[in-house]
């Protein structure tokens, strides 16, 4: 499938999208100049080209009690046991991310905890899966950027 061609009406859809995802179309289509059934239309060809993969929930963690950010690097014993250590981790539900990786590290996760008793619980959930070796934990001290508009406006930017 080749290249996606998204025009200027498409970047300043996408724009207020990511600023809010539950943004109406018809909000968008005032903003916009254009009708409703544009922006339907054109968020429904965009959903179609996979370019828009759903919606997401921006939650406070915080105000939940889940304010805790920890990185956990994953030593496998072989990396042939991949597959069945992500199955078991993907069954810890304070793992909100984890990749596989090169370098350093196997497997590499985001936790999220309570406190650091919880983080603890969570990293020694992580060491007794079968195949893990052993982990190292960096604790995030604040998320200073997270910002998903300026690598969007970045690729605009190549097309």
């Amino acid at each position: 499938m080749g290249k996606f061609k998204l025009d200027d009406v498409d970047h300043q859809i996408l724009d207020m999208l990511i600023d809010n995802t539950r943004v109406p179309f018809t909000d968008i289509a005032k903003s916009l100049s254009i009708s409703a059934g544009t922006v339907h239309v054109r968020v429904k060809k965009m959903e179609e080209g996979g370019i828009i993969k759903g919606s997401s929930l921006t939650l406070d963690y915080k105000k939940l009690g889940y304010s805790f950010i920890a990185y956990v690097g994953i030593f496998l014993q072989n990396t042939s046991q991949t597959k069945f250590v992500l199955e078991r981790i993907n069954n810890i539900p304070f793992v909100t991310v984890a990749h596989i990786t090169t370098g350093k590290f196997n497997i590499f996760c985001k936790i999220r905890a309570k406190n650091t008793e919880h983080a603890k619980d969570i990293i020694f959930m992580l060491d007794d899966i079968e195949g893990v070796y052993r982990t190292e934990t960096m604790i995030s001290l604040e998320e200073s950027i997270n910002d998903k508009k300026r690598l969007m406006h970045s690729i605009f930017n190549e097309m």
